[in-house]
C-alpha cells in the first residue's frame, strides 16, 4: 500500500465513519504529510505497513525542534490514529507509535472577558454605518449563544425559531443542536435583518445565510477575527481576544451564575463533558460556592 492511498481511504474514513468536520480531516492530513514529506526528503523507502518505531521516533525528533510541546503532542496523535486506523482494517498488526511518549502539557485555561468588557468591546462599533449594525448583531449572537465562529457564519435565516425561543446551529461533524436565545438578541437579530441585511441583494447559494458582507456573501471566519480585533483594541483592552473568547466567557459566565455543567455541555455542542469540565478550573470560587451551598455538613 502506498501512502497516497493510504491517506486517501483514512480521510474517507474520518469523514463517513467519524463525521469530522472538513477543518479537522484536513489537521489529521497535515500530520501525516509531514511524515510522508520526511520520508522522502531523507529517501526512506518504506510503506506504512512496513514502518517501524525507530522511523517514527526519528521524524518526531526531527520536527520537534521547531515545535512547542502542544504541537508535538498534537503531532504524535494524529499518527497514533491513523496507524490506529490501519490496525482497524487489518493492514497492520502493530502500532509504532504506541511507545512514543507525549511531552507533559498543562491544560490550558480558555481565555475569559467580563461582561464590562464585552460591553465596552461593543460600545466601540460605528452604529451609524450599515456594517455597524451588523457587526453589533454577530458579536451579540457570538456571546448569548456562545457558538464557534463557523456556527456563527454559516447561521440561515431557517435555523431561527423566535416564537419557541431557539436557533438551530449546525456544529462540528454536522451535528445539529437547538441553543436559547434570550430576547433581547432576538430584537437585535430582527432590527438587523429588517433594516440592513433586506437591503442587500444576496448573491446565489447564500439567499438564506444571516450574516453577509457588502458583496451579499456570506462572512469569513478571517472577518470576524479581525473585527473583534479593531475593536478590542479600540476599547482599550490589553488582551487577545478572539472570536473564541466570547464563547469562553459564555460557558464561564453561565457557570458563576449558577447553571448547570451538562446543560452547558448541550449549549456549546462538546461530545464529552470532559471537554467542558474545563470551565471549572477558571473560577474556583464557583466550587467553594457549591460546597457551602449544597453539601449536608454545612
Amino acid at each position: 500500500m502506498k501512502w497516497k492511498n493510504a491517506l486517501h481511504d483514512y480521510s474517507l474514513f474520518l469523514q463517513i465513519e467519524r463525521s469530522l468536520s472538513k477543518n479537522s480531516i484536513v489537521s489529521y492530513q497535515r500530520d501525516i504529510n509531514k511524515l510522508i514529506n520526511y520520508l522522502e526528503v531523507n529517501e526512506i523507502i518504506i510503506s506504512p505497513l512496513n514502518i517501524e518505531e525507530n522511523h517514527i521516533q526519528q521524524f518526531i525528533y526531527t520536527v520537534s525542534k521547531s515545535l512547542n510541546a502542544r504541537s508535538q503532542a498534537r503531532l504524535i496523535s494524529g499518527l497514533r490514529s491513523f496507524f490506529n486506523y490501519l490496525i482497524f482494517e487489518d493492514y497492520r498488526k502493530t502500532n509504532p507509535t504506541d511507545l512514543l511518549e507525549s511531552p507533559k502539557i498543562g491544560r490550558k485555561l480558555p481565555d475569559t472577558i467580563s461582561t464590562e468588557e464585552i460591553d465596552l468591546i461593543i460600545s466601540q462599533i460605528d452604529l451609524s454605518k450599515p456594517q455597524g449594525e451588523r457587526n453589533r448583531t454577530l458579536l451579540e449572537t457570538l456571546y448569548s449563544c456562545g457558538l464557534r465562529v463557523s456556527e456563527l457564519i454559516t447561521l440561515q435565516l431557517s435555523d431561527l425559531f423566535f416564537e419557541e425561543g431557539f436557533i438551530r446551529v449546525i456544529g462540528k461533524g454536522d451535528k445539529q443542536r437547538f441553543v436559547p436565545i434570550n430576547i433581547h438578541t432576538q430584537k437585535i437579530i430582527l432590527n438587523y435583518i429588517k433594516l440592513i441585511r433586506s437591503h442587500i441583494t444576496t448573491q446565489k447559494g447564500f439567499e438564506d445565510t444571516i450574516f453577509l458582507n457588502r458583496r451579499g456573501k456570506q462572512l469569513t471566519r478571517t472577518m470576524i477575527f479581525m473585527i473583534i480585533k479593531d475593536l478590542t483594541i479600540k476599547a482599550g483592552i490589553d488582551k487577545k481576544v478572539s472570536p473564541h473568547t466570547f464563547r469562553h466567557s459564555f460557558a464561564t459566565h453561565l457557570l458563576e451564575n449558577g447553571a448547570d455543567l451538562r446543560a452547558i455541555q448541550q449549549m456549546l455542542g462538546h461530545e464529552s463533558i470532559t471537554t467542558t469540565e474545563i470551565y471549572m478550573h477558571v473560577d474556583k470560587s464557583f466550587l467553594k460556592g457549591v460546597m457551602e451551598k449544597f453539601h449536608p455538613r454545612k
